[in-house]
């Protein structure tokens, strides 16, 4: 899956002589936390985060005058606040690099960029929705969690074994195990019970670590 497949087309922006109360309206109106900033020429020049904003913005401890305080922040512009060097990813970039950006940089999100023109940003809540789809946190099923030896075939053994069952599987992610040599496998299946998908792993010598029936777990 690729970024520009789950990305916002067509992100809401600010230009970065907008005062930064203005931003922070954009951003509470349209329940975002974060705004691409272009030029009057339309070019991405930056991003502004609402803790850029807040940070910038005088504590609600001042003894300052609601008139002081709107002409002090009309004084601010964005671009005093945004960050300049952003870092940004293409439409073909794989969703798991920009999550990999995202972790390693300790950013929320990321303009994606094509021909140098801005045209979407993917965020952590984008990744998080993502998450929910791949161990299929709104499906009905059995989950099952085992910790898993790293050898080549496993996966196509438990796989086989829940086809043999007449199994439906809706979700199979696999996660760092307890060392190098194994791995946490959850896999959440339908059309099995609970009982049966346990006895058909018996044979294959994996270590159950958790199993439940979730609707929607929780």
């Amino acid at each position: 899956m690729l970024v520009g497949e789950r990305m916002t087309k067509d992100p809401i922006v600010i230009h970065d002589d907008t005062p930064i109360d203005e931003a922070m309206k954009t951003m509470r109106d349209n329940k975002i936390r974060r705004l691409p900033v272009l030029n009057d020429k339309g070019a991405l020049v930056g991003i502004v985060s609402e803790r850029d904003l807040l940070y910038a913005s005088p504590s609600p401890a001042t003894s300052l005058s609601v008139y002081e305080l709107h002409y002090l922040m009309s004084r601010i512009k964005v671009a005093d606040v945004m960050t300049t060097e952003v870092i940004t990813v293409t439409e073909d970039t794989p969703l798991e690099e920009a999550a990999r950006i995202m972790a390693d940089n300790k950013i929320g999100g990321l303009p994606v960029v094509s021909d140098g023109k801005l045209v979407g940003i993917i965020t952590e809540t984008d990744l998080f929705k993502i998450f929910l789809e791949l161990l299929g946190a709104r499906e009905m099923g059995v989950r099952l969690t085992m910790l898993v030896p790293d050898e080549k075939g496993v996966l196509a053994k438990i796989t086989a074994r829940i086809a043999e069952l007449g199994g439906n599987i809706v979700s199979l992610g696999t996660f760092l195990g307890e060392d190098p040599t194994n791995a946490l496998l959850t896999v959440k299946v339908q059309d099995v019970e609970e009982k049966d998908l346990m006895e058909a792993m018996k044979p294959l010598a994996m270590e159950v670590m958790d199993v439940r029936m979730c609707a929607e777990c929780r």
